[in-house]
């Protein structure tokens, strides 16, 4: 069901079930290999051109002269700033990796000290090197922690009618974790399989929704500990209530430690695509820019064919594939800039501050108000 279902109190997991966008579109924008986007959009501008020939080709023709002229003198000059673009995002990428001696050990401090609060939270003696088994480490606890939440939600079953509610969401909480920590063992970095299955670990409600259900359980008497508060009493005396707080509190923990570990992998791999984006422009430049400049020296050759292939003539499909080849470093960019936009985009907020409009907060609030 979706997050605009009425009934529905909660996003769906997945980030493709979250979006309001066309699935074939967001798959195109995130989950498509990258090569292809661009090579799609170069298709796309050659077969354009040729089909804006067949079509009309008594009021739009492709000469040989001043306007193939002016469209490469323009592709040529785009060509020469976009590697002028490419050194600036190699230096804003790099500027991010140098400097003094003691901001590289604040930078060591802050990662080890991140890492033993893992390892101190999970139990373990040393946390996972790689990004994609590390986030793992933390997902299997949290799917742990809900069993454990299951559990504990039995024991107070009947209590009060928000055990139930404790016992959903640790349902979802463990299916969601399962499907994402399978999706992670084969993911390597470098391929945004490994961002992929973080973004559909839905951890920014699941923290909300802990908390409030936290909140359920505070003694309505005890004093406020802020917004961030997990501990407190349990309501009443029950054990098995006290129980099932305490495994609240674990809950939050663990989600509350993925989020930035998340959030740092989504950083690494945005540097990584800006570097392979640097890389892929100035090497699809070097031939963009020998097209574009021997299409200016020689266009006057084109002027002796006259043949067609497929009723079109010659002259049009070299244009056309030239132009393809001139705007291969403008599709590359195109094609890298779309994922890293789309993900920057849903990702803006750290934490349990959902960006969307949910039925289930709009109901608390005016439950609170009443």
């Amino acid at each position: 069901m979706s997050e605009d279902t009425p009934e529905n109190d909660e996003p769906d997991d997945t980030m493709r079930r979250r979006a309001d966008e066309n699935r074939l579109k967001l798959w195109v924008l995130l989950e498509a290999n990258r090569w292809v986007v661009a090579a799609a959009l170069l298709a796309v501008f050659a077969l354009g051109t040729v089909v804006a020939a067949t079509l009309l080709p008594n009021r739009v023709v492709v000469e040989v002269g001043d306007p193939v002229e002016t469209l490469f003198q323009a592709l040529l000059t785009a060509t020469v700033t976009g590697v002028t673009l490419v050194v600036s995002i190699n230096s804003l990428v790099l500027s991010q990796e140098l400097g003094p001696l003691g901001d590289q050990r604040e930078r060591m401090e802050g990662a080890m000290s991140f890492r033993r609060d893992v390892e101190d939270e999970l139990g373990i003696d040393v946390a996972p090197a790689t990004p994609a088994t590390f986030l793992r480490e933390l997902i299997g606890a949290a799917g742990d922690r809900a069993r454990a939440l299951s559990e504990a939600a039995e024991s107070a079953a009947g209590a009060r009618p928000e055990v139930d509610r404790v016992t959903e969401f640790a349902d979802e909480l463990r299916r969601n974790a399962a499907s994402t920590e399978s999706a992670l063992a084969d993911a390597q970095f470098g391929t945004f399989d490994v961002l992929s299955a973080a973004l559909n670990f839905n951890y920014s409600w699941k923290i909300y929704e802990a908390r409030r259900l936290r909140a359920a359980f505070e003694d309505e008497g005890a004093p406020s500990h802020g917004p961030d508060a997990v501990g407190g009493d349990a309501r009443g005396d029950s054990a098995s209530e006290r129980e099932l707080a305490d495994v609240l509190d674990d809950v939050v923990a663990v989600l509350t430690l993925f989020g930035p570990a998340r959030e740092h992998v989504k950083t690494l791999y945005f540097q990584w695509e800006l570097v392979d984006l640097s890389r892929a422009m100035l090497y699809s430049a070097v031939p963009a820019l020998v097209v574009a400049t021997n299409v200016l020296l020689f266009h006057g050759v084109l002027a002796t064919l006259s043949s067609t292939t497929l009723g079109v003539a010659h002259y049009v499909w070299i244009v056309a594939l030239a132009m393809a080849a001139a705007l291969a470093p403008f599709a590359i960019l195109l094609s890298f800039v779309l994922r890293i936009g789309t993900v920057a985009k849903r990702t803006l907020s750290i934490g349990p501050l959902i960006l969307r409009t949910t039925s289930g907060e709009g109901r608390d609030r005016r439950d609170g108000r009443e």
